[in-house]
């Protein structure tokens, strides 16, 4: 069995590498020690190897899951230290590549705020009828921007095994399918009959490429997704309500409407924290609870 030397002994060697040449500033050098070692601690609990074996890929799929728990500034010291890395020790970038800027769903939450049914359906009149169904289906499912690409029937793509509650969905009925979200993390969602039908009938008769603040997704579904969709959102708010909150409040109604639910059927407030942040796709209650404010 190969065994790699600590997270902090792993991000010291290559700031040594980078330092005199690269890096000139003792700051800077400090910083990206401290996030390279956050990094590696990542790499090390989920047995992906060494630091300096991380590709793009698996650079994105982490600042993608770190991002549901630390703020935009952190985030983005951390991609930059993961990118001078790449470029000038481990050579998995060219100088002229960059790794994708990840906008930090933590600080998205803490300046969101739920949307009450009254004013989604406001909304949804404001939009254009593929926006529109996608802001139903984010309403009822909770779905990120950028999820509403990789939606598809659970038997077409099945969800990555991870823990699952029996509570799970309770008291929610509907078809089963799946998207994948922040970390690369596939998960099963559930969404009403009413909306399966409609979304049926936009099926693409061939999947399409899209591109979204630099990532790429292949959409099954004429439907609305990513910064356009959001964008469409926060207009139609602004124009019709006076102000916005963001694409993003409506995660805020999904976990504050099941929460509600699922303490109404009689589970206790920790069971139902623990079993909305499972189908939110956060596996964390103390990440949901910033939408329940």
């Amino acid at each position: 069995m190969v065994r790699f030397s600590s997270p902090a002994k792993q991000a010291a060697a290559v700031i040594k590498a980078l330092q005199g040449g690269v890096l000139k500033s003792v700051s800077t050098a400090s910083n990206y020690e401290k996030s390279l070692t956050q990094v590696a601690k990542y790499i090390q609990e989920n047995k992906l190897g060494s630091l300096r074996q991380m590709t793009p890929e698996t650079a994105k799929t982490y600042l993608e899951y770190r991002g549901q728990a630390v703020g935009q500034k952190t985030l983005d010291m951390e991609r930059q230290a993961l990118q001078c890395m790449m470029r000038h020790v481990t050579r998995q970038l060219n100088e002229d590549h960059k790794l994708p800027v990840i906008k930090s769903e933590l600080e998205e939450a803490l300046s969101s705020r739920a949307y009450p049914v009254h004013q989604v359906e406001i909304i949804l009149k404001a939009q254009q009828p593929h926006n529109a169904l996608a802001t139903e289906i984010s309403f009822a499912a909770g779905l990120r921007a950028h999820e509403l690409f990789t939606l598809r029937p659970a038997k077409e793509q099945p969800a990555d095994p991870r823990p699952k509650l029996t509570t799970k969905w309770q008291g929610i009925i509907g078809d089963r399918f799946t998207v994948t979200g922040k970390g690369g993390l596939t998960r099963e969602v559930v969404l009403p009959w009413h909306l399966t039908e409609r979304l049926e009938a936009l099926k693409l008769d061939h999947p399409s490429q899209k591109i979204d603040r630099g990532i790429y997704y292949t959409q099954y579904y004429a439907i609305g997704g990513g910064k356009n969709w959001s964008s469409s959102f926060s207009e139609a708010s602004k124009r019709h309500l006076g102000w916005s909150s963001g694409a993003h409040g409506l995660r805020h109604s999904y976990a504050q409407s099941r929460m509600e639910k699922l303490q109404s059927l009689g589970l206790s407030r920790a069971l139902a924290l623990e079993t909305v942040s499972q189908e939110m796709g956060h596996f964390r209650p103390d990440i949901t609870e910033v939408y329940l404010r």
